[in-house]
């Protein structure tokens, strides 16, 4: 029998999507309160992968992601969810757009071997943690890299995508063998 033991804290991503890049960094400083300082950040981008969204946020929206540096107990994601839900029917209500939201967040959290979404949706491949909230399995990591599942949305399976959270990764390994944030490593 295994021992019971705390896992290891995880990091918090969000990925954002939204009309425009100023849509973008109106929410960054209530992210960034709420989370911490900013760890890496892949900025504004084209989202081009699917229409699905055009109702709400636009013809052309952008994609943009950020981490944060403290890490924090994977067990947090469903408060996490909860708040962005909150802060998404906000922005809805402040732009005149209830029901509508012109800034969806998608928070989720890696480990070394994994990178989770958080969801309000039940699915064959998602598991339930409370209150309503489920995460999803999106990427795992092998033999250096990320790699995707059958289900993963088909922006997650996307090089720029994978690249960026690969990159994330690395500053993950090296805050959890240093326990410093990467800003502060320094140069050998």
């Amino acid at each position: 029998m295994g021992a019971v033991k705390e896992p290891a804290k995880v990091k918090i991503i969000v990925g954002i999507l939204a009309k425009d890049a100023a849509s973008v960094e109106s929410v960054r400083s209530t992210l960034r309160e709420r989370f911490g300082e900013e760890d890496l950040n892949l900025e504004p981008f084209p989202f081009t992968f699917t229409n699905y969204y055009k109702e709400e946020i636009g013809d052309a929206p952008v994609r943009a992601f950020f981490s944060y540096e403290p890490l924090v107990d994977r067990t947090e994601i469903v408060d996490i969810k909860l708040w962005t839900n909150d802060l998404e029917l906000s922005i809805a209500e402040s732009a005149g757009t209830p029901g509508l939201r012109p800034v969806n967040l998608d928070p989720g959290y890696m480990t070394l071997g994994q990178f989770f979404l958080a969801t309000t949706k039940d699915q064959r491949q998602r598991v339930y943690i409370s209150r309503g909230i489920f995460v999803e399995p999106t990427l795992y990591f092998q033999d250096g890299h990320f790699h995707h599942f059958d289900w993963t949305y088909r922006d997650y399976q996307s090089e720029k995508y994978i690249t960026y959270l690969e990159q994330v990764r690395a500053r993950l390994a090296y805050q959890m063998s240093t326990g410093k944030p990467y800003r502060l490593r320094t140069n050998p």
